[in-house]
């Protein structure tokens, strides 16, 4: 009995871990995201503490892009002018980025997104967590 209620209670904590997502948060994907950590499905962490590249996503009406951009010391990017199309879209209650190149499609589960955080899983349980990027300029 007692390891049953154990298993309850590991898997309320787990489901309670979810933040609920709105159509209203949807627009908080819009900006900067630089990568700050993944954890990889079997457990293990990877760390980011330099990023050379970071995401940009312009998202309106659930349709747009993700851009990889690459942060200058004088506070602009460069890019290499390659975009994915992204959609959002909502299944059962949740959220997910779906992406589209001319190579492939795939799609990630919003986990989280707030002001400053992001979390992305995708079909093979890896999670993706990002900040909002800092500009950064030695102006």
């Amino acid at each position: 009995m007692k390891k049953a209620v154990s298993i309850l209670v590991m898997f309320m904590v787990f489901t309670s871990c979810k933040q609920t997502i709105t159509d209203k948060d949807l627009a908080k994907i819009n900006g900067y995201w630089e990568i700050e950590k993944v954890n990889l499905a079997d457990g293990s962490k990877k760390d980011y503490t330099v990023n050379e590249t970071i995401d940009y996503f312009s998202v309106k009406d659930n349709k747009g892009f993700r851009q990889k951009v690459m942060p200058q010391l004088d506070g602009k990017y460069l890019t290499n002018e390659l975009k994915e199309e992204v959609s959002i879209s909502k299944t059962d209650g949740d959220y997910f980025v779906n992406y589209t190149t001319r190579y492939g499609k795939w799609k990630e589960e919003i986990i989280e997104l707030r002001d400053s955080v992001l979390v992305l899983k995708n079909k093979d349980n890896i999670e993706y967590h990002y900040k909002k990027q800092i500009p950064f300029s030695v102006k």
